[in-house]
């Protein structure tokens, strides 16, 4: 089966730690299983996983102070606890401080894999450097299957002089592409000249491409070297192609054919060796149909056409992103934000997006700027995103969702036996019956389901405390 994720596994009970490590391999994953918290962290030293899973009891240093540890050191690595009852109270405060979750045991096995299946939908993978082979796309994070078919496809017209059209909504990183395009290319070592067709008047943009002379028109003072001929030897990348009049797009067409460029007022051609990459985020083909972009141009600049996908398409990549942003912004206001509470980044994986990593962005620099914590709060992101905010009770009705939540945890454990359940909670049965009729709750119906919390292999049920008949 192919591998998913890797996952370290922490717990002194032999028997627990190879049951989950056999458990978690079934499921994909690579397991890298240790008895002890100082284990883990000269693990962590070497090799940072997707995903640590510890008990909270250990002996040495406890797992409580392992995750403290881990959240110092690897802010968005997600922590899962595993917790006695005694000790549930700790693995509470924990989620409140970053713990990605905690199980009770004994637990149920497909519990533990959706809380797994969860964090990994979130989690960054440690620090997004790029080096080697791939330091030519350096500022492009990624790691969605989407975008390394594109960057795949990139490496390889890299090395020719093929002119290439990238098509992208905005904010998808068109200019990274290109810059990225230009770093691998033979031209690495000349200039990348990049070029906003929509952002310059179109009474100018003739003259910034292409250059004048003295006098040429009213306010042309001296000679100026247009910025084609400005990227001789190198790249020439004209962004938003798509909104160059139709005029200068004639001119545009004998450049690209006749490898010269006429300054305006001049009457002398000058010789330019550039590769050209445009981009654009309107559809050019029905531009053409409307008589808004000349057919031959089209053809002579999407030589190749790569097409980068929306963010909401590439979902792995937004927890990879907001973090490399949130560590490059954090820095730069001098802000002591490490990273984002596991529910921050579950909203910020599950948002939108329309306007793509230039959003994302600053929507991270907003929870930055406004940071006075070293996690940002879900609260935070919601308003960054202009999201309503979660639900807030008072303290009666959160006391009163609590219990109920624990009566139900612990006769889901015990299949509805009131006796081991009352046990487990300290309480006498009179109190714990006492308890179920004022919230409802049957233990007949617990003792329906108790079939359904494990599988058939013995491995589930050591993991939920069932003996083998």
């Amino acid at each position: 089966m192919k591998t998913q994720a890797s996952i370290l596994v922490v717990d002194d009970d032999a028997d627990l730690l190879r049951l989950l490590t056999m458990r978690l391999t079934a499921a994909g994953h690579a397991v890298q299983a240790v008895a002890s918290a100082e284990a883990a962290l000269a693990h962590l030293a070497v090799r940072l996983p997707s995903l640590v899973i510890t008990d909270v009891r250990l002996p040495g240093l406890d797992g409580l102070a392992l995750f403290d540890e881990v959240r110092s050191r690897h802010p968005s690595l997600p922590v899962i606890l595993l917790t006695a009852h005694g000790s549930i109270p700790d693995a509470v405060e924990a989620t409140t401080r970053g713990a990605h979750a905690y199980l009770t045991k004994p637990f149920d096995g497909k519990e533990l894999l959706g809380k797994i299946n969860q964090a990994l939908r979130v989690n960054v993978p440690g620090p997004a450097s790029v080096g080697g082979d791939d330091a030519w796309r350096g500022e492009i994070l990624s790691r969605s299957p989407r975008m390394a078919e594109v960057l795949a496809e990139a490496r390889l017209v890299a090395a020719t002089d093929a002119s290439v059209l990238i098509c992208g909504d905005s904010g998808t990183g068109k200019e990274l592409l290109a810059r990225a395009l230009h770093k691998a290319s033979p031209r690495a070592d000349k200039p990348f000249v990049a070029v906003n067709c929509g952002a310059i008047p179109e009474a100018l943009l003739e003259s910034e491409l292409f250059g004048h002379v003295k006098g040429a028109f009213t306010g042309a003072q001296g000679h100026r070297q247009g910025l084609i001929p400005a990227a001789h030897g190198g790249t020439v990348f004209l962004d938003e192609i798509g909104d160059m009049p139709l005029a200068l797009q004639v001119k545009l067409l004998r450049v690209l054919q006749e490898r010269v460029v006429r300054p305006v007022g001049s009457n002398e051609a000058v010789a330019v060796d550039v590769r050209v990459l445009s981009a654009t985020h309107r559809d050019l083909e029905l531009a053409m149909s409307e008589g808004q972009f000349r057919p031959d141009l089209y053809y002579r600049l999407n030589v190749v056409k790569l097409s980068l996908p929306p963010l909401s398409e590439r979902r792995e990549d937004i927890a990879l992103l907001a973090q490399h942003f949130l560590q490059t912004l954090a820095g730069r206001h001098r802000k002591p934000v490490k990273g984002f509470a596991p529910d921050a980044l579950e909203a910020l994986v599950a948002a939108p997006w329309p306007g793509n990593a230039r959003q994302l962005y600053n929507a991270v620099e907003q929870v930055c700027v406004l940071a006075t914590a070293p996690l940002v709060s879900l609260a935070q992101v919601q308003r960054a995103l202009q999201m309503p905010p979660q639900e807030v009770l008072n303290y009666q009705h959160a006391k009163q969702r609590f219990e109920r939540d624990y009566l139900n945890q612990l006769l889901k454990l015990t299949s509805g036996h009131v006796a081991d359940a009352a046990r487990l909670a300290d309480r006498n049965r009179t109190e714990f019956y006492r308890l179920m009729q004022k919230h409802g709750l049957d233990p007949q119906l617990f003792r329906a389901e108790a079939g359904d919390a494990l599988t058939s292999d013995s491995g589930d049920k050591r993991m939920s405390g069932e003996s083998s008949t």
